[in-house]
């Protein structure tokens, strides 16, 4: 009998058994050095393969986090408060398309799309309404938010002001990765140097003001989204970590400080062993990486990351079948040491989740968490000659990646070469040939099959959002003081054609009721958009 080769996605072959031997021959990491038979570093220690803390999960849970925003703020807020009620300890906010490029809602190419993909914040004042009843010095809230992630983060510090809570105490994220934008995903607004000098001004000023902030979190996630593997989703990902780290650095900015507030975002998908092989070699590369940039301080050399379940493996036929998929990619991320989950509503290949698919995928995290022992040791797969080989392999894989990336001067040079998009193009095709011609397995889709009628209830966004949004920003605009949004934006320009800090100036801006595409539009003018 012939024994057939079988791959992941990125391209390792499995073999039909794993030895000692397999050990011995992995590809070596740059800290392993001679050492062979596996990583036996301890949880909490440099290089961080199993883990970023020693005790993981029998100190601290990971944060159950669940994405939610639509409509207007009233709505958002309402599901906030019965996600809250339901157990999740952390809160994750999804905006509208126009909000993700500095478009107020009135803006003619906001039309059609106001409240679609998330909830549409145009002003300190639906800020206000979205978080109402909410103590920001209590909860810890993620933003997934990129080119106008500035205004967004200025907008809930000015709410936090308002609250009195202490900044120094205020947690959170805002994504503010625009390099993944540029390769994968689209929601940019200004060209890549202009976008580098936003971005490294919130490292500085957040160091200073808001130090508990997480000031990016490095997206895999949308690269595995467009299509890319496994090895590419981290590859890609880390390099864009060390851009942004080397213009941090040629900013003047101190790695050890800087660092700390640096947090990753990955997708968890289907192939299990891979997904935790993934997860335990990236933390062991960019362990390395930071060494190399010049961190002494280890937890500025911490792999945190926040992990999603991947929406793209959810389908739209049999869609009670993406609750064992949604299970499996949660138990992928709490075996490979995430520090925060979300997981996906079954019903999300068809709309946007509803109340009864966002329940039942927070109860998925706490089954995993509660029930299944997954969490009761550190790194429970630690050891296994299988996942042992795959994270070199995997490791090995990504670094060569990385090697081109670095050969044609980063991760900026890279995209704008086109190489990081075709690379991901290249296995985004490949994988929908493999489901095509039946090479691929997915179940409901091109095997198993049955004939359907789909019962499932969908969730509807009112199209009246739109008229509501727009009548609320014309109220604003009527009760404001006028003359010192002018003043405000006049401060704003100064300071963007200077090399100040913008920060300070975004942050004056929202607190005068200034909008947000009123604030982008006058960066705009200084730095233009990006074709």
């Amino acid at each position: 009998m012939v024994d057939k080769k079988i791959f992941t996605d990125s391209g390792i072959e499995i073999k039909t058994i794993y030895t000692q031997d397999d050990l011995a021959q992995a590809p070596p990491h740059p800290e392993r050095s001679r050492r062979t038979g596996g990583d036996d570093s301890l949880p909490g220690s440099f290089p961080f393969t199993r883990g970023v803390q020693p005790d993981m999960y029998r100190g601290k849970l990971w944060t159950m986090r669940q994405y939610a925003g639509f409509s207007t703020a009233e709505e958002s807020n309402r599901r906030y408060h019965y996600l809250l009620s339901q157990g999740v300890n952390g809160l994750s906010v999804a905006f509208d398309l126009p909000t993700q490029i500095g478009y107020d809602s009135d803006h003619p190419l906001a039309d059609g799309e106001v409240g679609k993909v998330g909830v549409a914040i145009d002003s300190l004042e639906d800020m206000e309404i979205l978080f109402k009843g909410i103590k920001l010095d209590e909860i810890t809230t993620s933003m997934t938010i990129n080119a106008s992630g500035f205004i967004l983060l200025a907008f809930y510090i000015a709410l936090a002001k308002k609250q009195g809570a202490d900044l120094k105490k205020i947690s959170g994220t805002i994504q503010n990765d625009i390099l993944k934008e540029y390769a994968a995903r689209g929601t940019y607004i200004y060209p890549p140097k202009a976008s580098m000098r936003i971005i490294t001004d919130i490292f500085e000023w957040c160091a200073a003001e808001v130090p508990k902030w997480n000031t990016i979190s490095i997206s895999g996630y949308h690269i595995r989204e467009a299509g890319s593997t496994a090895v590419q989703e981290i590859a890609f990902t880390l390099s864009n970590g060390k851009a942004y780290v080397q213009a941090a650095l040629q900013k003047g900015l101190d790695i050890n400080v800087f660092g700390k507030r640096l947090s990753f975002f990955f997708n968890a998908h289907n192939n299990l062993f891979e997904e935790v092989a993934k997860f335990r070699a990236a933390r062991r590369m960019w362990a390395v990486m930071m060494k190399d940039l010049g961190a002494t301080d280890p937890k500025a050399m911490m792999l945190r990351f926040h992990t999603q379940t991947g929406g793209s493996t959810l389908t739209a036929q049999q869609p009670y079948n993406n609750i064992s998929r949604v299970t499996l990619q949660t138990l992928a991320a709490v075996l490979g040491g995430t520090q925060s989950l979300h997981t996906n509503g079954y019903d999300e290949a068809l709309s946007l989740p509803t109340e009864e698919a966002a329940a039942i995928a927070l109860r998925t995290q706490q089954i995993v968490a509660f029930e299944s022992g997954a969490a009761d040791t550190v790194d429970p797969l630690a050891g296994s000659y299988f996942i042992e080989t795959l994270t070199s392999e995997v490791e090995s894989a990504a670094w060569k990646l990385i090697e081109k990336i670095d050969a044609m001067g980063g991760s900026v040079s890279a995209i704008e070469q086109g190489f990081i998009q075709d690379e991901i193009a290249k296995s985004a095709y490949e994988y929908q040939r493999q489901i095509e011609h039946g090479e691929k397995i997915i179940v409901g889709v091109n095997k198993f099959q049955t004939e359907e009628k789909n019962t499932i209830p969908v969730f509807k966004v009112d199209e009246e959002v739109q008229t509501v949004q727009v009548e609320k920003l014309k109220a604003l605009k009527q009760k404001r003081d006028n003359n010192k949004v002018a003043a405000s934006l006049k401060t704003l320009h100064q300071k963007a054609v200077s090399t100040e800090n913008l920060m300070p100036a975004v942050l004056e801006a929202v607190e005068n009721y200034c909008t947000l595409g009123e604030i982008a539009d006058e960066l705009r003018k200084v730095f233009g958009e990006y074709k």
